[in-house]
């Protein structure tokens, strides 16, 4: 595997070798000693999956003080837009976002420290996206931060008139109000 360090802090590109053939391919998604060597010890324990269709946003997520997640996000089927935004007060990417397309080909992952909010675009006609958590959901500590807030200005690679939001995604505070780390 191929570690990249991302634009933001702490966030890492995780690049695997695909050995293909006729038969189809194999790769290495996850070894813990590399991953803390590489990236940061930490133990993973949950891991969620999500089927969603082209033009659906889900984000921008997170989980507030000690039931903060981090994540090691990958694409299972499809392609997806990835974005990321910094909430830690005390890091020098305070209020940035970063975007990354990963797909089922290349099957790069991404992983995202605590103190960030997550979310995704689907870009290919239906994805299958699989995450690894470092801590368990906490409903009473879930929050977000709006998907299309004119602070941030995030580009989605979508027009907005193509994005599907849910409800509850569509109600996240904006950037100005929304909980920092």
């Amino acid at each position: 595997m191929r570690f990249e360090q991302g634009e933001i802090e702490g966030v890492v590109l995780i690049h695997p070798q695909v050995l293909g053939d006729s038969r189809g391919y194999f790769f290495e998604s996850f070894r813990s000693e590399e991953f803390a060597r590489e990236v940061c010890d930490r133990t993973f324990v949950q891991e969620n999956q999500s089927l969603s269709h082209r033009g659906v946003v889900r984000g921008l997520h997170f989980q507030r003080g000690d039931a903060a997640q981090a994540k090691l996000v990958s694409v299972a089927m499809g392609k997806v837009r990835d974005i990321v935004v910094d909430l830690r007060k005390d890091s020098p990417t305070f209020g940035k976002w970063t975007a990354y397309e990963i797909d089922d080909q290349t099957h790069t992952q991404i992983y995202i420290p605590r103190g960030l909010a997550h979310g995704f675009v689907v870009l290919s006609e239906v994805a299958v996206l699989q995450y690894k958590c470092d801590a368990v959901y906490a409903p009473d500590a879930e929050s977000g931060v709006l998907w299309c807030d004119p602070t941030l200005n995030i580009d989605w690679g979508i027009s907005p008139a193509e994005a599907m939001v849910s409800d509850k995604d569509q109600k996240w505070p904006q950037w100005q109000e929304c909980y920092k780390f």
